[in-house]
């Protein structure tokens, strides 16, 4: 009994401190981060709207060798675009009601601010390693810009526990959880499957990450997005009504359009809360796929890392939200529906909307979203790792180490151990953000710089590169910091 008490306080103090953060202190810095760094870049996402839209095209250029610009996003993306966004959305609904989608609409496009600051930071204080690729992130910023490299430390351990053990974990039980309610297939049968999948990729290393994500997390986005284009296209009056409800409910114009936790304020915080946590900007984790592109100026993967912003919640997060809601009240009932129905709403309404058949497309699409999340995770934690050691053997150990996890995390639920990651992920997305703030000036730098270059282009016809000790930044690079790629 001694022992079970003793685990259930350490249950309790988790659950608390987890609940603390991601219910309250989280919620409102991001808000705070996403309007600051709207205001410090004179909102780079509505002006350079233009760029962030086109920064996909030429992102697959590998003459410069190492990771693309589209690998880096696509690794972004695996993590953004995940379980998340069909069962978080579905829930958000629950508790808030349509208007709840309004309001993540905004926090995304301040979010995008935040995208674009902390890809650029990770961009700039990145450094090359002997094989020819790039790292960067919190941890390196943090050290190099800050100049606090046992503060980077700290993140890093943080991120590599949370992201490179625990969220295996996580996902890989969301994918035997989906296997077996669509088909009836054993925990122990989808565990072999886990690990047959994520070993090959995860024991390749960083690149070989980046190639799977590369393929799936957008293959998958599109399919998901194409499935609800062709449902709003077949009920039209039902997706305009949809539409309605969620800028009614927003505001409190029609009654009986609140969720279960009621009224306007309900809506605003489930909505605020689910878009912050899904397009992940500020967290820090992004930015470590971003520090690891081969680009021609920082700026440009900053572009990108904020459309991942775009995809993510105003395309994604928005599709799960129109298809609930064009199902109506046969799948769902603002105010009426159980929170406890939140895991399978979406496909429900899919279901409801297309056919019985369609579960199992469905199911698949989870297992593939929580593989690709399990992927991204795991890439932020070798970016973590290589900050703290460029050991081959302990780069070894924690692949094989996140491998074994996802078989564990397959069969059983690890309630506590989750717990600790959430409270992982929240310190270390308060260090982030605080190093964000302190490095903005590096960020508005940087930004000025390329907007400088856009129409100056040289006698030969190609626009002057940048370079660490650029005029608009507040000073020098530190050595090794941003070594421009060379053409192959």
């Amino acid at each position: 009994m001694a022992h079970a008490s003793w685990t259930d306080q350490i249950d309790a103090v988790l659950s608390t401190t987890s609940d603390l953060l991601f219910s309250w202190v989280l919620m409102w810095l991001l808000v705070g981060a996403g309007i600051f760094f709207t205001v410090r870049t004179r909102a780079v996402q509505l002006r350079h709207a233009n760029a962030i839209a086109a920064s996909v095209a030429g992102s697959r250029d590998g003459r410069h060798g190492g990771i693309t610009s589209f690998q880096a996003f696509a690794v972004g993306l695996a993590c953004r675009v995940g379980t998340g966004n069909i069962v978080g959305v579905a829930l958000a609904l629950i508790m808030g009601g349509p208007g709840a989608v309004l309001w993540m609409w905004l926090v995304a496009i301040l979010g995008t601010a935040t995208a674009f600051s902390e890809a650029t930071l990770a961009q700039l204080f990145k450094v090359r390693r002997a094989d020819g690729t790039y790292r960067g992130g919190p941890a390196y910023y943090i050290s190099r810009g800050l100049r606090l490299p046992i503060l980077g430390s700290v993140f890093a351990i943080v991120f590599l526990i949370a992201n490179g053990l625990v969220m295996p974990m996580v996902q890989a039980n969301a994918i035997t959880a989906s296997l077996q309610g669509a088909g009836g297939i054993s925990p122990s049968l989808g565990a072999v499957l886990v690990v047959v999948l994520t070993a090959p990729v995860l024991l390749g290393g960083l690149r070989a990450m980046a190639r799977v994500a590369e393929y799936l997390a957008p293959l998958m986005a599109l399919a998901y997005l194409v499935l609800v284009l062709a449902i709003l296209l077949t009920h039209p009056v039902q997706a305009w009504e949809a539409l309605r409800s969620i800028i009614e409910g927003a505001f409190g114009l029609r009654q009986g359009l609140g969720g279960l936790a009621g009224g306007v304020t309900a809506a605003l915080l489930n909505g605020v809360r689910r878009g912050l946590f899904s397009n992940e900007a500020g967290l820090g984790g992004a930015a470590c796929a971003a520090g690891s592109a081969t680009v021609e100026h920082p700026v440009q993967q900053g572009f990108i890392q904020a459309f991942g912003v775009v995809v993510d919640t105003l395309f994604v997060c928005t599709a799960t939200a129109l298809a609930i809601l064009v199902a109506g009240a046969d799948v769902f009932e603002p105010g009426a529906t159980a929170k406890e129905t939140a895991g399978t709403l979406t496909q429900d309404a899919i279901a409801q909307l297309v056919g019985e058949w369609s579960r199992w497309p469905m199911a698949l699409l989870v297992v593939v979203l929580a593989y690709t999340t399990i992927i991204g995770a795991f890439s932020y934690a070798q970016v973590c790792l290589d900050y703290l050691t460029d050991r081959l053997w302990v780069s070894r150990a924690l692949q094989v180490g996140a491998v074994i996890c996802a078989g564990i995390g397959s069969v059983q639920q690890l309630t506590t151990v989750w717990t600790l990651a959430d409270v992982l992920l929240g310190v270390g997305a308060i260090i982030n953000l605080a190093a964000l703030v302190l490095l903005s000036r590096w960020v508005v730098g940087a930004l000025r710089d390329w907007e400088s270059r856009r129409g100056a282009p040289t006698s030969d016809g190609n626009r002057p590169a940048f370079s660490g000790d650029s005029e608009h930044l507040p000073s020098a690079l530190p050595e090794g910091a941003w070594e421009r790629p060379v053409i192959r």
